[in-house]
């Protein structure tokens, strides 16, 4: 085992007896194997995409499979790759199958190939010729084409929790070949609790963060002796981490679920819940001017008439980001967040308007009663332009009543 690779890439696990998490796709539950643990035992692996968050088991579990059905494995990213290198893959995979061996394709990061790219694919997965696998950190139902995601059945992989996040360090601790097994390393229970946390379920992440942690405490061996264990505390941790992995790709699912976990917190009420994921949000990188659109809308959306100062206090917000942006905007936000989830709401405004759009959009251009119609010129008011209008202030009660503001065809409609 060559030392001088990162931790994490010695401790990839060879087989599924050493793979942790994903428990739904590959673990057994009484006696009963999992889906993607039966299609391996059997030897039947159809063409998939592995959807999932970073360091999760993609490409381990891709590997895996290749080894566990004695498959010729072949890996491309899409970071670097071309239509060039899927082709010379293929015919790499046309060889070995004259000699009676399957070859999986492995391609990370499948979601950056352009629909061209992706289409080189169809041929050869129709035809058997590769098993493609695929991964990828974004919903491929956005960014894989139909044509390819209907040949492939979806995996979705789970962040792995505190527990198997811990298991891996444990692992990693106790390897004498390919961890620090036999260097007389420990790690205390806080220390380790907090790593699991703050890895956010990505295996790497932890191995990284706990690679950086031995070699903090390197310098330390001289010191103590070498009959002296080396303990890793939270505070190297800390170092090793620097600030915690917040997962948030502005221009992925994750921006999409936190945006929406905030909007429908504050709809709900719940200032607290609100107050975190805007939290998240902000700590991610995320545009603070974003935010506050979003928090705009929100004021008439969600708020509307039930609370008249909604609005201005939203786009007050909204000033104070421009004026100072992050991090001094942060509690802007916050306070009209909080503001928001607290209100009152009402949805008769939005309702109102989205009704009335639809009607906009079936009916056409309905014409505008005549008493409603501006009359600036003599031929107008000829043709009865403003004839017959009651002007509100100085008209009475019962003819104000009687005025009809609707077209024809919408006389008598409610929208709130």
């Amino acid at each position: 085992m060559n030392k001088t690779q990162p931790l994490a890439d010695r401790m990839r696990p060879q087989t599924l007896s050493e793979f942790v998490g994903q428990k739904h796709l590959v673990g057994k539950e009484k006696n009963q194997k999992k889906i993607l643990e039966d299609l391996i035992a059997k030897d039947q692996i159809p063409s998939m995409i592995l959807w999932g968050p970073p360091g999760t088991g993609k490409t381990t579990l891709a590997r895996i499979i290749a080894n566990e059905t004695d498959a010729h494995f072949v890996q491309l990213s899409a970071i670097n790759a071309g239509v060039k290198d899927i082709r010379a893959a293929v015919e790499e995979a046309e060889g070995y199958a004259r000699l009676g061996t399957k070859t999986i394709l492995f391609i990370d990061e499948v979601h950056r190939f352009n629909k061209a790219q992706q289409d080189a694919f169809l041929p050869c997965v129709e035809d058997g010729t590769i098993t493609l696998i695929g991964a990828t950190t974004e919903n491929p139902s956005f960014e894989v084409n139909s044509a390819l995601l209907s040949r492939c059945r979806t995996f979705v992989l789970e962040s792995l929790s505190e527990e198997d996040i811990a298991q891996v360090i444990d692992a990693a601790l106790k390897d004498k070949e390919k961890g620090f097994g036999g260097q007389k390393i420990v790690i205390n229970k806080e220390a380790k609790k907090y790593l699991s946390a703050m890895a956010n379920g990505d295996a790497r992440t932890a191995l990284n963060a706990l690679e950086v942690a031995v070699q903090l405490t390197t310098s330390l061996a001289s010191d103590v002796g070498s009959h002296e264990k080396r303990k890793i505390s939270k505070e190297h941790i800390e170092q090793a981490l620097q600030r915690s992995n917040l997962l948030y790709d502005r221009a992925g699912e994750e921006h999409y679920n936190l945006i929406s976990a905030l909007h429908k917190s504050m709809r709900g009420s719940d200032a607290d819940a609100s107050l975190y994921y805007l939290t998240r949000i902000l700590e991610g990188g995320e545009d603070p001017l974003y935010v506050a659109r979003r928090v705009v809308r929100f004021a008439s959306e969600d708020i509307g008439i039930a609370n008249s100062f909604a609005l201005p206090q939203a786009t007050a917000a909204y000033d104070a980001c421009r004026f100072i942006g992050m991090p001094e905007c942060g509690v802007n936000l916050a306070q009209a967040v909080v503001y928001m989830a607290k209100s009152k709401k009402s949805i008769a405004v939005y309702d109102g308007y989205t009704h009335a759009q639809q009607d906009v959009r079936d009916l056409g251009n309905l014409p505008v009663p005549l008493h409603l119609r501006n009359a600036p010129t003599k031929l107008m008011k000829e043709l009865d332009y403003g004839k017959d209008y009651k002007y509100t202030p100085k008209a009475g009660e019962e003819e104000n009543e009687e005025q009809e503001f609707m077209p024809e065809k919408l006389k008598g409609k409610k929208y709130l």
